[in-house]
This record gives C-alpha cells, sequence and structure tokens, in this order.
C-alpha cells in the first residue's frame, strides 16, 4: 500500500533541489552577540534580540524570582484560574509604555494577529491589506473567512484611496478594515501611518498595524505610535514580545473597551492557557528597563546605521530599509544559501531569507545588528562579508 504522504516527502527532495530548504542548525550558548552553533563560535548577524535583553541579567534575576514565588506555569487559561498577578501587572506595564488605555497580553505575536481580526471581523466585512504584510496577518484574514478582500500595492497610498474607493461602494453597514505591518521584517521600511489614519478617517474604516518590529525599536522604543505621535489614533496595535523584548508573547493595545471586548471573545485567549510565569516576569522587567533609560534603543540605532553604511560603500545593496533590519539583497536563491554557507565557515552566523519568506528572486541575507554588539563586531562581520562577496562575485 502505498503512503498518502508520499507527495509530501517528495517535495522536500525538491526543496533541497531549488535550495528553498532551510536546514535548522542547533544553538547550544545564551542568545548575543556571539553564541555557540553546533559547537562552533560564531558572530550572530541573524537574530530579533535588537536590545540584547533576550540574555540580559536584570531579565534573569527578575524571572528567577517570579518563578521561585509563582511556580512555572499559571496552570489553566486565564478566564478559569489561570489569570496570575503577574499577567494584570505586565498588561498594565505595557499599555502605560504604549501610551494605550489597555492592553491584552496573549501567547504570541501570531495569535495577537488572530485575535485581533477574527475576533471583531465576520464573514461580510471587509479587510484592506498592503501586500506585503506578514504571514500571521493573511492567516487571521483566513480564518475569519472574510469574502470581502482588497490587496493594496506596497506602501502606495494612491493605490490604498484607489481599493478605499472600490470597498465603499459594498461596504454598506459592515466593518471595514485597514491593516498594514508597522515595520516590514524582510525590507525593514516603515508603514506611512499618518497617511493610513488620515484615509481611514477619510473613508470610514478602522486601522490596525502589526507593531511586531516597531517595539523596542521606533519611537525611542515605545514603538511606532509614539514615533509618529499617533497616540490614540491607530485603533488596533498588535505587538510581538519575542524581539526586542527576549522572550515570548503577544499584546493587543487600544481602547479600554475594545481590548475587554477581545479579553471576552477572543478564542485563542479564552481556550489556551496563558503566558507562561517566566515570560511574563521578564516583560515587565523590559519595559522598567526601557522606560528608564533609552542607552539600548540609541546604540541599536548607532549600530544600524554603521553597518548599514558600510555595506553600501562595499557595494553591497542594502534594498529601502529604514530601520535596523538590514537586508544584503541577492536575487538568487542558491547564491543565498551558498554565500550564508561560507559566512559560516568564516564564522557569521547570518541565514539566508527566500521564498516563501519572500518572493522567488528576491532572496537575500538579512542581517540583524542589535545593542549588544560592539563595532568591533559589526567589523569582523563587515570583512567577512566583503571576502564571500568578492569570492562570489556580489560585488
Amino acid at each position: 500500500m502505498n503512503d498518502p504522504l508520499e507527495p509530501y516527502y517528495k517535495t522536500l527532495d525538491e526543496m533541497k533541489q531549488k535550495g528553498l530548504y532551510t536546514p535548522v542548525r542547533v544553538l547550544e550558548s545564551p542568545q548575543g552577540p556571539w553564541f555557540t552553533i553546533d559547537g562552533k563560535k560564531v558572530l550572530n548577524f541573524c537574530s530579533n534580540n535588537y536590545l540584547g535583553l533576550a540574555q540580559d541579567k536584570r531579565l534573569v534575576s527578575a524571572v528567577i524570582k517570579a518563578v521561585k514565588k509563582y511556580g512555572v506555569g499559571p496552570g489553566a487559561v486565564r478566564p478559569i484560574s489561570g489569570n496570575l498577578k503577574l499577567h494584570m501587572e505586565a498588561e498594565a506595564a505595557l499599555a502605560k509604555f504604549k501610551g494605550a488605555e489597555a492592553a491584552f497580553l496573549l501567547q504570541g505575536g501570531f495569535i495577537g494577529n488572530i485575535v485581533a481580526i477574527q475576533t471583531i471581523l465576520g464573514k461580510e466585512d471587509i479587510v484592506i491589506s498592503d501586500e506585503l504584510n506578514h504571514a500571521s496577518i493573511i492567516d487571521a484574514i483566513r480564518l475569519a473567512q472574510i469574502k470581502n478582500k482588497f490587496i493594496y500595492k506596497h506602501l502606495d497610498m494612491t493605490d490604498l484611496e484607489r481599493v478605499l474607493n472600490e470597498a465603499k461602494k459594498i461596504q454598506g453597514n459592515h466593518l471595514m478594515l485597514i491593516v498594514t505591518d508597522g515595520v516590514f521584517s524582510m525590507d525593514g521600511d516603515i508603514a506611512p501611518m499618518p497617511d493610513i489614519v488620515r484615509l481611514a478617517k477619510k473613508y470610514g474604516a478602522i486601522t490596525m498595524v502589526d507593531d511586531a518590529h516597531g517595539e523596542g525599536v521606533l519611537g525611542q522604543g515605545r514603538g511606532i505610535a509614539h514615533h509618529f505621535k499617533l497616540h490614540g489614533k491607530i485603533d488596533i496595535e498588535v505587538g510581538t514580545l519575542s524581539k526586542a523584548f527576549g522572550v515570548l508573547g503577544g499584546v493587543i493595545a487600544g481602547k479600554k473597551e475594545l481590548i475587554e471586548y477581545y479579553r471576552q471573545k477572543g478564542r485563542p485567549y479564552l481556550f489556551s492557557t496563558g503566558l507562561t510565569v517566566a515570560d511574563t516576569a521578564a516583560v515587565i522587567e523590559g519595559v522598567k528597563i526601557l522606560s528608564r533609560s533609552k542607552s539600548l534603543v540609541k546604540k541599536l540605532w548607532d549600530n544600524a546605521k554603521y553597518l548599514r553604511e558600510s555595506f553600501q560603500k562595499l557595494g553591497f545593496n542594502t534594498g529601502s530599509t529604514q530601520t535596523p533590519i538590514t537586508p544584503v539583497m541577492l536575487g538568487d536563491e542558491n547564491l543565498a544559501k551558498t554565500f550564508s554557507s561560507k559566512l559560516f565557515e568564516h564564522k557569521v552566523f547570518a541565514t539566508p531569507i527566500k521564498y516563501p519568506m519572500v518572493p522567488l528572486g528576491k532572496a537575500r541575507i538579512r542581517v540583524m545588528p542589535s545593542a549588544g554588539h560592539s563595532k568591533k563586531d559589526l567589523d569582523f562581520g563587515l570583512k567577512i562579508f566583503e571576502k564571500v562577496g568578492k569570492e562570489l562575485g556580489v560585488i
């Protein structure tokens, strides 16, 4: 009898032949500027640990203290018996930090986008989405089974207004949502939120932003609303605590009535256990650190500027980035795979980003500096990139 799953196994072989297969390496030390992978100490050039908080001793201390007091996990979904005092403290701290009326803590940013969209939009409602939005937004729209889906060209406000005109014709009494990433994770460009908010108001839509790569990075670390001075004007802010905060979790921020509605109706919240004690305690400490000082955020941006300008001087194409996300554009999937392998041979760890994470033919090495990198670290990485770039004929 044939295995009915055989076609999926063959797909793996095809992916390997096309350079689309991604092997997973094993990290054997704390997340940091340098770490050990497969027994080899390498420069970490591809982590989302923007501020170095994943291994920060202050967060570690806060976690140990909380675990000794509360144990390891909540033990139940929050609406039953798993709503820890820590969860409430983290939500209050995040709301204040982001300048929002209220915040809602979830198990991850992916889940945050699902809750944000699926809970308030029905099949007959309308969603308008940037063409390069994150997979979690796309999947959230699919889960909500929304029939009226519109896509506008990436960051193109003229095209957004064209789409809004089309959508307005069928809106009636239905909800119309404009949703976008704040910082686009593969290219590092920023959504023009003031224009999006203005157009939303003009056409009777609400706005949602996925601020995963903006929290801890934009607006002195407080996110995209702070960056554009749009406090209270973006209806739904979704964030991810697994990037700059260095832990695990997601957050939705907005008006207190909306957040309370999510708390009462959000299925992933109602039917899954809340965030762990360790992650929640770490979030609280991370907010305290960023509220007291902007030094980590400043160091991150200083490192990003130095790295981007140095890559460009060497002749690399860094795309349209406006943030610390620094793509080294290569195009071909197999070239990106080979480039990454040669970097690793010379003690630089930077994985290839290729289809389906980016369109075919748009492969790259996405370099991610952090506040933890020294200038010496960056110079080492740049030297190896130059060596490999010349060897492969990229520069």
